[in-house]
């Protein structure tokens, strides 16, 4: 009878072959979750501190944005409703589409507050959206860039080609629809000319639209979407275009037309004449035309200044409250 004995050793050597074979992690103290870690004790003095340290941070951040949120100077004024001829308040779609009627329209604004340039120009559009998927898809960035893919007008349905079959460029329905509202001003007898240079990103001017593209059949359908573009210009020139292009993604957005670079005085009334062109009828929009300046935080935004006080001040209350139990009912040590 042949009995023999392997000894721990073997049976060590065959639980480590076992492991190795095994499909589990490697044993490691990272795979064990063993590694040093820092485990802190929320005591009521930490947690009393961190809440009023977040309260003394937000509160005056808060104070400083409204503050600078309420120096902003803001005119908004909707005109839609009120640039159609009263004869056709009930067929307004038929207004905007009939290219006969004249459509240019006065407004008058006073000005609130002395208003510093630079006085920023905005076209707003309300329930215009933008972000819809098959808007936003309806281009080609090839296109834009590249003289040489003047061709390419692939993702650019259903204004990709002319009725001759050559390609429209830019092809899409985001250029399409390119707002095509038109705004003059003049206070008394001084004209106010707005700068439209440099209102664009300046890297979609410098790589998202080509220098070297220029416009070919654009709006030469029978259905006109929006505004037309000039022929002799390239795409990193236009840039209401450029403008237009880069989608809003709410439904509710502005889109800056231009700067106004000289000083408003305090009721100002300004004389603007603007050409009622663009279609929002059709889907139940509106159009508002804004004037605004800007502060250290941009234009006027109470929601941040609000926002941080809100956190501060909770974030203060709960200090309180947890300072209140802490005395009255403390902790068994």
């Amino acid at each position: 009878m042949n009995n023999s004995y392997a000894g721990p050793s073997s049976a060590s050597a065959d639980a480590s072959a076992t492991r190795r074979n095994s499909k589990r992690p490697k044993y490691s103290k990272f795979t064990q979750q063993e590694l040093p870690a820092c485990k802190p004790i929320l005591t009521p003095q930490w947690v009393i501190s961190v809440f009023t340290l977040i309260g003394l941070i937000f509160v005056p951040i808060g104070v400083a944005s409204l503050f600078a949120s309420n120096n902003v100077v803001e005119i908004v004024d909707r005109y839609d409703t009120e640039c159609i001829p009263k004869n056709m308040t009930d067929n307004k779609i038929a207004y905007i589409q009939n290219q006969a009627i004249n459509k240019t329209c006065i407004r008058k604004v006073r000005v609130p507050k002395d208003m510093d340039q630079p006085i920023y120009v905005y076209y707003q559009l309300d329930n215009f959206y933008q972000n819809h998927r098959r808007y936003v898809k309806s281009r080609n960035d090839a296109q834009l860039r590249d003289e040489k893919k003047a061709n390419e007008t692939s993702g650019c349905d259903p204004e990709k080609t002319a009725a001759n079959g050559s390609p429209i460029v830019p092809c899409g329905l985001i250029a399409w629809s390119l707002f095509n509202d038109t705004y003059t001003f003049t206070r008394g007898n001084q004209s106010l000319t707005v700068n439209k240079t440099n209102i664009s990103w300046k890297s979609d001017r410098d790589h998202k639209f080509g220098s070297n593209v220029f416009p070919k059949n654009f709006q030469n359908g029978t259905l006109v979407g929006g505004g037309s573009l000039d022929l002799n210009k390239s795409l990193s020139e236009q840039e209401d275009l450029i403008v237009w292009m880069r989608t809003a993604a709410l439904p509710t957005f502005r889109k800056l037309y231009g700067k106004i670079e000289v000083d408003l005085k305090k009721n100002d009334i300004i004389t603007v004449v603007l050409k009622n062109n663009y279609n929002t009828y059709s889907f139940s929009g509106k159009k508002k035309l804004v004037l605004s300046t800007t502060s250290w935080l941009g234009g006027k935004n109470d929601f941040l200044g609000i926002g941080y006080l809100t956190v501060g001040g909770l974030c203060f209350f709960l200090a309180a409250a947890f300072t209140v139990v802490y005395f009255v009912k403390p902790r068994n040590s």
